[in-house]
């Protein structure tokens, strides 16, 4: 998930950013409100991997999406602007530059995974995953079945729950680096399936030069996604999940969910 074109712009923040924050975590730390340790004086720095839409991409110069705008709440909540450090999942999933003073908290459509909660904290989830079964029409693939007895190639996430997944059901997916280059990889033929994060795909599906592919099937994973923290930051997982106590409780999670994603599924009666 690391070698993809970028604009200039997020180009320069990230290695501005990339090349500063080691110096930023022994000389320049900061903190925000109520004493909440940051690696940054007046900045809250958050490690994501662009583009992962609708969770960010980057729009007229400006990384935007749904992880943005929660995130933006955590830092106004502290007193401070949000940053970004562009850099591979892998960086993030194993905690180290979350341990290297790179970034304060990771943001980027994260699943919760006990693995992964060797390595880093995660805030109270924040979004229900599910996994999404993108093909080009025509194909006669209904369900995991039927795409194993069809003998096509199905592309994945490198690195993402969703490759592992994959893996799990006995498949040999064909791994892509970003969820940018495996949708790219589908529209140019080099796979004619792939699995991936349904919001992502449904994100994807809107651009009407897509309309030659279709979901052929949810795959409810049971995933939940949460913001990390370096083990221990309990002053920032604090914040985090306060802020988004009160997203949920005011309506605020909801605004935002509508707009990046559409209607908010409604619960299901027990």
């Amino acid at each position: 998930m690391s070698a993809r074109p970028m604009s200039l712009l997020v180009f320069g923040i990230a290695v501005a950013l990339s090349a500063g924050m080691a110096g930023c975590s022994k000389d320049k730390t900061g903190t925000g409100a109520g004493g909440v340790p940051l690696v940054k004086e007046g900045a809250l720095v958050t490690c994501t991997h662009i583009p992962y839409p609708p969770f960010q991409i980057e729009k007229e110069g400006k990384i935007v999406g749904f992880d943005v705008d929660v995130i933006d709440l955590v830092a106004k909540k502290l007193g401070v602007k949000q940053e970004f450090v562009d850099t591979p999942f892998e960086n993030m999933k194993t905690g180290n530059f979350l341990n290297s003073g790179r970034c304060d908290l990771v943001a980027a459509g994260m699943t919760i995974t006990e693995p992964r909660r060797k390595n880093i904290d995660f805030s109270e989830p924040y979004f229900d995953a599910k996994q999404a079964l993108l093909i080009k029409k025509g194909i006669a693939v209904t369900d995991l079945a039927t795409l194993k007895t069809s003998g096509k190639k199905v592309g994945t996430q490198s690195q993402t729950t969703g490759e592992d997944f994959t893996k799990s059901k006995g498949f040999d997916p064909v791994s892509f680096e970003s969820s940018d280059a495996l949708l790219n990889g589908l529209r140019s033929g080099q796979v004619e399936t792939v699995i991936e994060d349904h919001p992502v795909v449904q994100a994807w599906m809107k651009d009407p030069s897509n309309s030659a592919f279709e979901i052929a099937a949810y795959l409810d994973t049971g995933e939940q996604l949460g913001i990390a923290v370096k083990k221990g930051n309990s002053k920032l997982l604090a914040v985090i999940n306060e802020v988004l106590a009160q997203a949920k409780a005011d309506g605020t999670y909801q605004r935002l969910y509508e707009q990046w994603f559409g209607p908010m599924p409604t619960a299901k009666k027990p």
